[in-house]
């Protein structure tokens, strides 16, 4: 099967308004990996709505009920079959080395296929870590950027030709179908997921139900090459909480560098090390977090959203929103509030 591209732009999605809980089924595959399994219903299971009501239900299948051989020292036991698929909204499907066709030759098997062949048409699908080979082998990611583990990325490209694999970033978005780079990875896919469905937050407070950084960029480096900080080497995150609290304000990096008593160069290089990105880089993402929140929660005209994000006008955050999220501001404050807003 095919799924149909939605036309959202990657990072929104119209907010659910149905009073029953979105339902995510996840396709538990022999020798699944316990930890990615467990990601979606820690995640999902965690959003509620401002009444306190579940944003989600999560539920696990697997293709023969009963015991499932887990990659660890023990399994797992799934009573659903391959039924749910049937009735989802959103399937994910966690990383699984069997069958093993699928990683030797790009190939599912029939019966595999059959399961698959349950997913409705324009249901959300997304992977986690090496997830991303059964969406490969069951044609979804056919023409279409994708993500998996760095590790697998070269295997994956010779197996799958057609698909854009893009092995440095976490995740990528591409409308109803999602795919994640290995391991933690998965819950910023997941956490990304909840932002688009409910905003920034609802997700943020999922995050923090969770203890997990509420927002990872997808575009972040999977795997950046670098040593552990010694224990006693200075950090940079009192420069980082002076930043966010002065997001309004033009920063400068000598601004950054005096809250540490750095030079700027050292303070420089110790933010790549500690956050992966350049300080420019971090602010700006930032502040466009930061619009986000503003274009949700207030009715602030679009000059003073700007303003109050440290964009300086209207026309720079729309250019940084663009850039980021592949939308409008005004396009986002619609999904999110469903009204136009003040000019």
């Amino acid at each position: 099967m095919t799924g149909d591209r939605r036309t959202t732009a990657p990072g929104t999605t119209a907010p659910n308004h149905r009073t029953s809980p979105h339902r995510v089924v996840v396709l538990a595959l022999p020798d699944v990996i316990p930890f990615e399994l467990s990601i979606p219903h820690r995640i999902f299971g965690r959003a509620h709505g401002t009444s306190g009501e579940p944003l989600y239900d999560v539920v696990s299948c697997t293709p023969v009920p009963g015991r499932v051989p887990a990659n660890s020292d023990f399994d797992v036991h799934i009573e659903r079959g391959p039924e749910e698929l049937e009735h989802a909204d959103t399937v994910i499907v966690p990383a699984a080395y069997q069958p093993s066709e699928v990683y030797e030759d790009g190939r599912l098997p029939d019966g595999l296929r059959d399961v698959f062949a349950r997913i409705r048409p324009g249901t959300r699908i997304a992977s986690i870590c090496t997830g991303s080979f059964f969406l490969a082998a069951a044609g979804l990611l056919d023409g279409r950027p994708a993500t998996t583990h760095w590790w697998w990325a070269d295997r994956f490209q010779r197996l799958f030709p057609s698909v854009r694999v893009d092995p440095n970033v976490l995740y990528v978005d591409d409308g109803d179908v999602l795919t994640s780079a290995g391991v933690a990875a998965g819950i910023d896919l997941c956490v990304h997921i909840v932002r688009r469905d409910h905003g920034a937050a609802v997700a943020n407070d999922t995050a923090r139900r969770s203890v997990v950084p509420p927002h990872r960029d997808g575009g972040q480096a999977q795997y950046v090459h670098r040593p552990v900080p010694e224990s006693h080497a200075p950090g940079t995150s009192k420069a980082r909480a002076w930043a966010l609290a002065s997001l309004h304000e033009p920063i400068l990096l000598r601004d950054l560098a005096e809250q540490e008593s750095m030079s700027v160069r050292t303070l420089t290089r110790r933010f790549r090390e500690e956050v992966g990105v350049s300080p420019g880089q971090w602010i700006t993402r930032e502040r466009v977090e930061r619009a986000r929140r503003l274009l949700e929660s207030t009715e602030l005209p679009m000059d003073l959203v700007a303003r109050d994000s440290g964009f300086g006008t209207a026309q720079s955050m729309r250019a940084h929103f663009q850039s980021a999220l592949g939308v409008s501001p005004t396009a986002y404050r619609r999904t999110f509030r469903g009204e136009c807003p003040r000019v």
